[in-house]
């Protein structure tokens, strides 16, 4: 089981910190992703990790802003997202058991949290 927390309104500029708790007790085995879904469109890939930790990936749009991170020994994978703009408004997604960016590579999913932010 994956749960988000952490989102909500933000100004234009700010920064939000994401975590996701996972439950059981293989979670450094799991690579880790976070990706988002704004209204009408599809679910895009923002960040991946490996079980480790070692290994990071972003989408471009988030490069230089967001960084995705774990604590193993708290079963959470974190998304700090700096310099915020409108167009990151979405609901974002945790997900276990992949790397890569897309999203149906990931067979398990969190059930969200809204991140929204004013210009």
């Amino acid at each position: 089981q994956l749960v988000e927390s952490g989102g909500g309104l933000v100004q234009a500029g700010d920064s939000l910190r994401l975590s996701c708790a996972a439950s059981g007790r293989t979670f450094s085995r799991y690579d880790m992703g976070w990706f988002r879904q704004a209204p009408g469109k599809e679910r895009d890939f923002v960040a991946s990790i490996s079980g480790s930790g070692r290994s990071t990936y972003y989408a471009d749009s988030v490069k230089g802003r967001f960084t995705i991170s774990r604590d193993n020994a708290k079963n959470t994978v974190y998304l700090q997202m700096n310099s915020l703009k409108p167009e990151d408004t979405a609901v974002y997604y945790c997900a276990a058991g992949a790397i890569g960016k897309k999203a149906n590579e990931y067979p398990y999913w969190g059930q969200g949290t809204q991140v929204t932010v004013s210009s």
